[in-house]
């Protein structure tokens, strides 16, 4: 039986990798979670101002999707975070707003998410 993906954007914090991956795999079924990481990806995808990188996780999340088949994408972001220095209210309008930003690459799959990482998660 061929194993199932999910993709996660998520911070490069090494204390947001373990959550990230238990809660997608517990969450989504999945048996592997394709990581993509930068400082802060919330705030970049919802700016949108450095197009070098909304580009560079775009191909990442294709390369995800395209040849793992993730049917499934996680758009996470945690308290305490260095690359979007920001309070939590801030963070989570960030991860709304990527979502749409990752929803109109109009990418083959069955669901867009966010995850929010309090500091109770690491």
């Amino acid at each position: 039986m061929p194993k199932k993906f999910a993709t996660a954007i998520n911070c490069m914090d090494g204390r947001a990798q373990k959550p990230v991956i238990e809660y997608v795999m517990a969450n989504f079924g999945v048996d592997y979670v394709d990581m993509i990481t930068e400082p802060g990806p919330n705030r970049i995808l919802a700016e949108g101002k450095d197009t070098y990188l909304v580009e560079s996780i775009k191909k990442r999340v294709e390369i995800s999707v395209k040849k793992h088949g993730s049917k499934v994408i996680v758009i996470a972001a945690h308290h305490d975070c260095a690359g979007n220095p920001v309070d939590e209210n801030a963070q989570k309008q960030h991860l709304e707003k990527a979502v749409e930003t990752v929803t109109s690459w109009g990418l083959p799959v069955e669901k867009i998410t966010s995850l929010w990482l309090d500091e109770r998660m690491f």
